[in-house]
């Protein structure tokens, strides 16, 4: 079966959806092709290529600030079980002794 009859446009919204933003705009190219008039798609289109190259221009570095939360997060939460079994170790401690 060709690739191309589940081309549609609920299928290039859905990939949309999804962040699949390369498989969308070929499906919108392929539908352009055969209807170049319709105006949603173009729409939808452009649109979609702006998500891509958006995207595509988004580099490591971008990440950085993400990192560094989930980096303090780690710790803080290793700080907090340390805690923890200091708590529980100084209560069991106390209990013994009454």
């Amino acid at each position: 079966m060709n690739e191309n009859a589940f081309y549609t446009a609920t299928m290039a919204k859905v990939y949309a959806g999804q962040g699949y933003f390369e498989k969308s705009a070929k499906i919108y190219r392929h539908l352009l092709k055969l209807e170049p008039d319709r105006q949603e798609f173009k729409a939808a289109l452009l649109e979609v290529e702006q998500k891509l190259k958006a995207q595509k221009e988004m580099h490591p570095r971008d990440l950085t600030p993400l990192f560094e939360k989930w980096l303090d997060l780690l710790l803080r939460r290793r700080n907090l079980q340390k805690l923890k079994k200091l708590q529980n170790t100084t209560f069991n401690r106390t209990r013994k002794h009454v």
